[in-house]
């Protein structure tokens, strides 16, 4: 591990499941109208071709999670789950009325908050009433977040009956005293059950996310969690850095920064976590994703068919991501859109019959073309480039931010464009950062995003 250049390239830096990022949409540009015309006109180009993604957010949980950077409502009153299953058909069909004819569904994922919060009988009815009148493209992934803790055999079940061939359980570290400060419980033997069971039933890939850099994680604690999870032997891993944003997330002010590993120990977190992985057979995927030989992800990236949305990493490539639900996000390529985040205000707007969009951007074909290069990076570790078609003054800026990084070992550059080296891959978003031209032309005063390291 090279610490000079951990120390160097830890900065606050986007995790770019988009381009531009969020704090640099151009709001004030942005209308509905304008969000439904770029819906109609992507889906009509791609429907029939790619078919569409959907995204839908399930908010609820019965704890917080302290750690949690997501959008989230806590309530221990299920009586919330079919009133907002109504909400989501509801707002489902506003958007099944801008397409022309029925759409291929190719992507679906549930996530929270904690989607195993709905009754087994309620995330049916959900489901039964989304796939009513669509086509499943040959290819489709139906995929959904579990909380060990909760998810049961009935879970599994009725999602697989619909489909669903893929889960994702929050693990995040094993260690009690880890869980205990982020107020995040689950035990080796509740995902064992959840993992095995998921497997009986015909589940063809399980993922275990792990967050590294969480307060009072030590090394050893994470080299235990490590071994425990070897031995479930999951498909496919999510190895995330905690992002420490108090100022955004205020449960996270249940501890201080002096709880949390200082900067040196994050970073041997990361690669004594990353080796073990390696050691355990698991191969790196872009950024942050470890798989093992024969998983789709994994596939994907050594064919070269990686894609990433806001959903993560996928290998499913769409042009039209649909996101239903509170503060879910949707991408038609040409625009951006967010709902509302707070619940009341969205399930405001459903009852008005009005999507419940609050704000978006419309791409320019600045952000296309830098959009193109920070997503190949990001899928495939390359990217291309042309003078005589692209923007010419932001592209050359973005080269030239590039080259102290190319000095440093990060990436090979040259005229027609880069490749990110093996001391490279750790330090994708700050390589990415280099092309970020919005971010360049309106560097933050306040950190706005997390660190890199």
């Amino acid at each position: 591990m090279n610490t000079v250049l951990t120390t160097k390239y830890n900065v606050a830096a986007p995790r770019y499941t988009s381009y531009p990022t969020m704090p640099y949409w151009d709001t004030e540009r942005f209308t509905s109208k304008q969000w439904e015309s770029s819906v109609k006109a992507s889906f009509i180009q791609s429907n029939h071709r790619d078919g569409i993604s959907l995204y839908i957010h399930l908010p609820f949980c019965e704890s917080l999670c302290t750690y949690c950077g997501c959008n989230t409502r806590i309530t221990v009153n299920h009586g919330v789950e079919l009133p907002y299953i109504e909400a989501v058909l509801k707002e489902w069909r506003m958007y099944r009325s801008l397409m022309d004819n029925e759409p291929v569904i190719r992507e679906l994922h549930l996530g929270g908050g904690t989607p195993t919060f709905f009754s087994a009988a309620n995330l049916g009815l959900l489901i039964s009433g989304i796939l009513k009148d669509t086509y499943l493209h040959p290819k489709a992934e139906f995929s959904f977040e579990a909380h060990p803790g909760n998810t049961t055999v009935e879970h599994l079940q009725v999602l697989h009956d619909h489909g669903f061939r893929r889960l994702s359980l929050g693990i995040q570290d094993f260690d009690p005293a880890v869980q205990l400060i982020i107020n995040r419980y689950q035990t080796l033997e509740q995902v064992r059950e959840v993992t095995h069971a998921a497997r009986r039933i015909g589940y063809t890939s399980v993922n275990y996310d792990l967050i590294y850099g969480l307060p009072l994680q030590t090394l050893n604690s994470l080299i235990r969690t490590m071994h425990l999870v070897s031995e479930l032997v999951p498909d496919r891993i999510a190895f995330y850095s905690y992002a420490h944003v108090p100022w955004i997330k205020p449960g996270q002010r249940k501890f201080t920064e002096a709880d949390l590993p200082d900067a040196p120990t994050k970073a041997k977190l990361y690669e004594i976590g990353r080796s073990l992985l390696k050691n355990y057979g698991y191969m790196e995927v872009g950024m942050d994703h470890f798989a093992l030989a024969g998983d789709q992800l994994l596939t994907a990236a050594q064919n070269g068919e990686l894609h990433r949305n806001f959903m993560g990493y996928t290998s499913q490539h769409t042009q039209l991501l649909i996101g239903l639900g509170v503060s879910s996000i949707s991408d038609s390529w040409y625009a951006f859109a967010q709902n509302e985040k707070k619940l009341e205000d969205y399930l405001n707007a459903i009852e008005l019959g009005v999507l419940p969009v609050f704000k978006g951007h419309i791409q320019t074909n600045s952000d296309l073309a830098v959009r193109k290069h920070i997503l190949e990076i990001m899928c495939t570790g390359k990217t291309t480039w042309n003078y005589h078609k692209e923007p010419f003054e932001e592209l050359a800026a973005g080269i030239e931010r590039l080259e102290p990084l190319a000095h440093d070992g990060l990436i090979e550059l040259c005229s027609w464009g880069l490749q990110v080296t093996q001391t490279g891959q750790r330090f994708l978003r700050n390589i990415c950062m280099a092309l970020d031209a919005r971010l360049w032309a309106d560097k933050p005063a306040t950190q706005l995003f997390s660190m890199a390291v």
